[in-house]
């Protein structure tokens, strides 16, 4: 009997129950339950390669506010993403902060970027 994985989609509003029957290498044989084309990619990737984009906030001094909302430009090895989040934690910014200002370059060296979700001015 070959392994079957399930997993629920996050591709698209529908939700998905997907079902990936693999064979004893780890190939990919078949993957079911999905209603569109994003639900079978997201199977395929979630599979063998899970990913996600991080969002959270850092801690700003002499701004508006005290935290700004951040977020990766691209997903993440889903692994990293605790030590991501962890990494921002020790952030702290000085407004004033424009929107899509980079805050961390190559975060742990992913290739993805954390920048700024919005602009944060002086108080």
């Amino acid at each position: 009997m070959t392994p079957i994985t399930h997993y629920l989609c996050i591709g698209c509003p529908l939700g998905c129950r997907l079902e990936v029957e693999d064979d004893e290498a780890g190939a990919i044989v078949e993957v079911r339950g999905h209603s569109c084309r994003k639900g079978k990619t997201f199977a395929e990737r979630e599979h063998h390669d899970p990913r996600r984009m991080v969002t959270t906030t850092v801690a700003v001094t002499g701004g508006l506010w005290r935290r700004l909302p951040v977020h990766t430009t691209a997903e993440v090895p889903k692994d990293l993403v605790h030590d991501v989040v962890r990494l921002l934690r020790s952030v702290e910014l000085t407004a004033p902060i424009e929107r899509g200002q980079v805050i961390a370059s190559d975060v742990l060296g992913t290739g993805a970027d954390v920048v700024a979700s919005r602009e944060l001015p002086l108080a």
